[in-house]
């Protein structure tokens, strides 16, 4: 009981109550688009953002862009009397048979308006509500278009005059010939006023001049490693944010300090670059690669292996046909993924069933490092870097918590890679990524239960068995960004009709 009285707020038993018994629980008031000045989600089940077991039912209080109150229906019904009542709102959301979790964070998404030349999305509409309808509520958006566009998008969405996730702008560093240039190129990102800088191909002695001026400024770093001069030890010594993807890692901890490529590999050949990537993880060795992992969590490294986007390398036909596809893959974008060694990531030319097969040991070591990372103590994150290698916005992070259960976490967990670990990762564990009073109110309504099976969670609804039964779920049926509810099926809806109509335009 002494539980139940913490989650008992203030707020949650205000004037603006009613009895417990009279009250049905249905969706009443509801407008897809718009914020009410008091909602209230009945009897849901709520997974927090911390790791620990679902719990509820509970009514969940939300005023303006904020929750409010957390009321157990225990407590409410045992109090009796005149206390036994429930608090009210403008309107309300039935979440009976359903679970609440706060809004999943894309700590690697890119916001792309089109796939270059001639591949047109018209515009980012596309883009962004595929994040939202699937439940994602912040992007940390790694690499934009433009660096003073991603800022305008990201305060924009935060006014509510666009239909999107709250963004968070980590432009690219891009190149620098300079310790000084890199240092100016960090004060300029500052003075714009964006949130992080993302690094890629970057020589030491710049990557410790920038981080050294971003750690003053206060910006905080992604990194995407790659075959490079800089790797994890550098990140660690650096006090890089986070390491994306996983090049850098096992490369840390190949005894002689490179992949043994053959003599005529070409680093800018992408067949060849993912083809041998598929057989790095073999070559890193278990001491080394224990001691990289341990200094990677005593130096508060975070890790986001967006383990989704490099799964076509080892089953190619599978990610050619995933049944999203038929009814919201755009044709720009359909396009960008075939087989072109002038698209980035479309690097199919030739692959084979051996490529294949390296590619799946190379992810059984790469979860296995996964697996001990966490049990070290360190922050595994979760994103999705869609928009290439045939993963689409908003569907590969669902896909990315799947591959985190693979690689043997429990859900409870992977929810937390999700949005506590991811907003750790922010910086904004202090209001986003928990199901607490106090917290920002960004909230996802499961139709279904993502402990049992992580597929209730894809946009546009699946097919699952309940009871023996095939039923076909929602996704997520409500998604709560800063107090503003949005019905996912009407933005699926509205995502089909910009394909349909890009299609028809094509024809």
């Amino acid at each position: 009981m002494v539980f139940s009285r913490l989650l008992w707020t203030a707020a949650a038993i205000a004037a603006a109550s009613v009895p417990l018994s009279p009250l049905a629980a249905q969706t009443q008031g509801v407008t897809h688009g718009q914020r009410p000045a008091r909602l209230v989600i009945r009897n849901a089940t709520i997974v927090d953002g911390n790791g620990t077991p679902a719990r509820g039912p509970v009514d969940i209080v939300i005023e303006g862009s904020v929750i409010t109150g957390i009321v157990p229906l225990d407590a409410v019904a045992t109090r009796g009397g005149r206390n036994a009542r429930r608090p009210a709102g403008d309107v309300q959301i039935d979440a009976t048979g359903k679970f609440v979790l706060p809004g999943l964070i894309n700590a690697h998404g890119h916001l792309q308006s089109s796939r270059g030349p001639g591949l047109p999305y018209g515009g980012y509409e596309y883009n962004l509500k595929l994040w939202l309808a699937s439940g994602i509520t912040s992007v940390r958006e790694v690499g934009s278009e433009s660096d003073t566009g991603i800022v305008n998008i990201r305060d924009r969405s935060a006014r509510g005059e666009i239909v999107a996730p709250r963004i968070f702008a980590y432009p690219m560093l891009g190149t620098v010939h300079s310790n000084a240039e890199a240092r100016a190129r960090v004060q300029y990102l500052k003075k714009i006023g964006v949130d992080g800088i993302k690094i890629m191909g970057i020589e030491r002695d710049h990557m410790q001049a920038m981080e050294d001026e971003a750690h003053k400024v206060g910006l905080r770093i992604a990194h995407h490693v790659g075959v490079e001069e800089t790797n994890a030890w550098d990140d660690i010594r650096f006090g890089t944010t986070s390491i994306e993807h996983w090049y850098g890692i096992p490369d840390a901890a190949i005894p002689d300090g490179r992949q043994h490529f053959p003599s005529d590999y070409n680093y800018a050949n992408e067949t060849d670059r993912f083809r041998w990537a598929g057989r790095l993880w073999r070559e890193a060795d278990p001491k080394l690669l224990d001691s990289v992992l341990t200094s990677m969590v005593r130096a508060n490294v975070a890790w986001v292996p967006t383990l989704d986007i490099y799964e076509a390398s080892r089953d190619l036909q599978r990610a050619q046909n995933q049944p999203w596809f038929k009814d919201y893959l755009h044709p720009s974008l359909e396009q960008y993924f075939k087989p072109d060694p002038s698209n980035h990531g479309s690097y199919f030319i030739g692959w084979s069933s051996t490529d294949e097969t390296y590619w799946k040991e190379n992810y059984k070591l790469w979860e296995a490092a996964l697996r001990d990372f966490e049990h070290k103590g360190g922050t595994i994150g979760c994103g999705d870097d869609a928009g290439f290698i045939y993963e689409m916005y908003g569907f590969g992070l669902i896909r990315e918590m799947e591959l985190h259960q693979e690689a043997g976490f429990n859900p409870l967990k992977i929810i937390q890679h999700c949005t506590g670990n991811n907003a750790k990762i922010l910086g904004q564990e202090d209001k986003l990524g928990r199901v607490k009073v106090g917290y920002t109110a960004d909230l996802i309504v499961v139709d279904g239960n993502p402990l049992e099976n992580i597929k209730v969670l894809y946009a546009g609804g699946t097919s699952v068995i309940r009871d023996g039964k095939e039923v076909r779920t929602m996704g997520s049926e409500w998604i709560i960004k800063d107090g503003i509810p949005y019905n996912g099926p009407q933005l699926m809806r509205e995502v089909k009709d910009i394909v349909d109509k890009a299609r028809a335009a094509k024809k």
